[in-house]
C-alpha cells in the first residue's frame, strides 16, 4: 500500500503545500519520480507532470517520455515535456553535462509553473539522496551548508519524497507492482554521485546498516548549528557593516578580533561570492599598505586603512569620452553634465558642489571626461597653489572605491578643469575680465 498517510504527515510537517495548491510534479520515469506522482495522485492532489528530454540516450530518452506522457494520462493529470539539446548548450556555456541538464531543467520548470499557475515544484528527492549529497560535499569541500544536506522546501521547489529511503521506495514499487523505466546511466560510476552511491555507501553501510538514518539526525543537528551561525553572523554584520552610498564600510580593527576568524569571515562575505583562498589573503595583507584589492565574480573589496570597503563590481566602464561645445549635454559613465554657453551678463553665477563656471575664452575644445589618475594636480578655486589630486581626495577622506569613479573634467591643453562634483579649478574661473561663460551642471 502506498504510505500515504506518512506522505501527508511529512508535507503538513514541514509546511511544503497546501492540500488546495495546484503543484508541478517533475516525472523522468524512474521509480522515485513515479512514486511520488502517485503518491500525489493518491493523497487527492491537483497536479501536472512535467518530463524532460535531454537527448543524452537516444531512443532510450524517447522511450522515457512515452512512458511519461502514458502515465500522466493514466493518473488523469495535465502533461508538460521538453526536448532539450543538453550538449550544445553545455558546450556554449561551459558546463558539465550535469550542470547544463540542470539549469535547463529548473529554468524550465519555472517557466511552465509560472504559465501554468502551478503554486509549487515537485521533486523527487529521497532519504538516501540526502546522504549521497553530504557526502559528494564533504569530497568536494563545503560549508556548514553544504551539511544540512536536502532541504524540503526551497522557495517555490519543495521535495515530499525526503520521509522515504531508496530500499523503501524499491518495496514499495515491488508490492504495488508500480511501472516505471530504468536509466541505465544511473549504472554507471563515469559520474561523482553514481560513484558515491554504487561503491562508498555500500561500504560505509557495513559499518552502518542504518547510514541513512545516522545522516538524516545528523542533518537536523547540522541545521540547528546553521540556524545559530546565521543569526551570530547577522548580529555582526549589523554592527560591524556600514552602508555609505555605493559602498559598505567594514571596521577593520573589529573585524580582526572576531574569533574563530576564517570561519565567520567566511559567513560574511559569502553572500558576495568571495572564495576562501581570496579571504586568507586578505587577512595576511590586512596589516600592510592601504590600496589592496580582493575581487570576487560579483564584488571587489579594498584595503583603505583601518576599514575594508565592499563594493559592487562596475563592469565596462568607460576611462574616457570628448566632447565640443557645440553638444548640450553629455554622459559619462553614470555622470550625466548640461552645457551652457552665456553672455556675462546674462550668466547667474552660483554655488554648489554640483555646477561649475569657466571662463569660456580660456577653454581649448574638445574637452575630455576621464577617470582620475596617479601624478594628476589642479589648482583648488580659491587657492593659488597647485594640488595633488590624491592629497585632495584624502583631505576629504573619499574611499579609495569612491574616488576611482569621480569624473575629471580636462581642457583641451590637458590642465583639469573640474573635479566633478567637488572643486573646479582657480585658473579658469570667472573674472570681471569674462565675456562669456560657460556653465557645467551635474546630474
Amino acid at each position: 500500500m502506498l504510505p500515504v498517510s506518512r506522505f501527508l504527515s511529512f508535507i503538513n510537517q514541514h509546511k511544503l503545500c497546501k492540500p488546495s495548491d495546484k503543484i508541478l510534479v517533475s516525472v523522468s520515469g524512474g521509480r522515485d519520480s513515479v512514486v511520488l506522482a502517485q503518491l500525489f495522485n493518491a493523497a487527492g492532489f491537483k497536479f501536472g507532470i512535467a518530463h524532460c528530454n535531454f537527448g543524452l540516450r537516444g531512443h532510450e530518452s524517447d522511450e522515457d517520455e512515452r512512458f511519461t506522457q502514458q502515465l500522466a494520462a493514466q493518473l488523469n493529470a495535465p502533461f508538460h515535456s521538453v526536448r532539450f539539446e543538453t550538449e550544445a548548450y553545455a558546450k556554449q556555456h561551459k558546463l558539465s553535462i550535469q550542470m547544463a541538464a540542470r539549469e535547463l531543467r529548473y529554468d524550465w520548470f519555472e517557466q511552465i509553473r509560472s504559465e501554468f499557475d502551478y503554486r509549487f515544484i515537485a521533486i523527487a528527492h529521497h532519504a538516501s539522496d540526502t546522504t549521497e549529497t553530504i557526502l559528494l560535499n564533504l569530497v568536494r569541500g563545503t560549508g556548514i551548508a553544504g551539511l544540512h544536506g536536502i532541504l524540503p522546501k526551497r522557495d517555490r521547489l519543495i521535495r515530499p519524497l525526503l520521509f522515504l529511503s531508496r530500499t523503501e521506495i524499491s518495496e514499495i514499487v515491488d508490492a504495488e507492482k508500480i511501472a516505471y523505466r530504468e536509466d541505465s546511466s544511473n549504472e554507471s560510476s563515469k559520474y561523482a554521485r553514481n560513484k558515491i552511491r554504487l561503491e562508498v555507501i555500500p561500504k560505509l553501510k557495513e559499518l552502518n546498516a542504518k547510514l541513512d538514518d545516522t545522516f538524516e539526525a545528523n542533518c537536523k543537528r547540522f541545521s540547528q548549528i546553521e540556524e545559530f551561525l546565521n543569526i551570530q553572523v547577522a548580529a555582526i554584520k549589523a554592527q560591524i557593516f556600514e552602508k555609505k552610498e555605493n559602498a559598505i564600510q567594514i571596521a577593520l580593527p573589529a573585524l580582526k578580533k572576531l574569533r574563530p576568524l576564517q570561519l565567520i569571515l567566511f559567513e560574511l562575505f559569502k553572500p558576495y561570492g568571495f572564495a576562501e583562498n581570496v579571504l586568507e589573503d586578505l587577512v595576511n595583507a590586512w596589516n600592510g599598505q592601504p590600496g589592496k584589492q580582493f575581487e570576487s565574480d560579483s564584488h571587489l573589496i579594498v584595503l583603505d586603512r583601518d576599514r575594508l570597503l565592499l563594493t559592487q563590481k562596475v563592469e565596462h566602464l568607460s576611462t574616457e569620452v570628448l566632447f565640443t561645445a557645440q553638444e548640450a549635454s553629455i554622459s559619462f559613465n553614470t555622470t550625466h553634465l548640461n552645457l551652457k554657453i552665456s553672455e556675462i551678463t546674462d550668466a547667474k553665477i552660483q554655488t554648489g558642489p554640483d555646477m561649475a563656471f569657466f571662463d569660456e575664452s580660456l577653454l581649448q575644445f574638445p574637452l575630455k571626461l576621464r577617470l582620475w589618475k596617479q601624478g594628476d594636480y589642479f589648482y583648488p578655486f580659491g587657492m593659488d597653489g597647485k594640488k595633488k589630486l590624491s592629497d585632495f581626495f584624502t583631505g576629504l577622506k573619499i574611499p579609495i572605491t569612491e574616488k576611482q569613479n569621480i569624473p575629471i573634467l580636462e581642457n583641451g591643453n590637458g590642465d583639469i578643469l573640474w573635479i566633478v562634483g567637488y572643486r573646479s579649478d582657480n585658473r579658469y574661473k570667472v573674472t570681471s575680465q569674462t565675456k562669456k561663460v560657460i556653465t557645467f551642471e551635474k546630474h
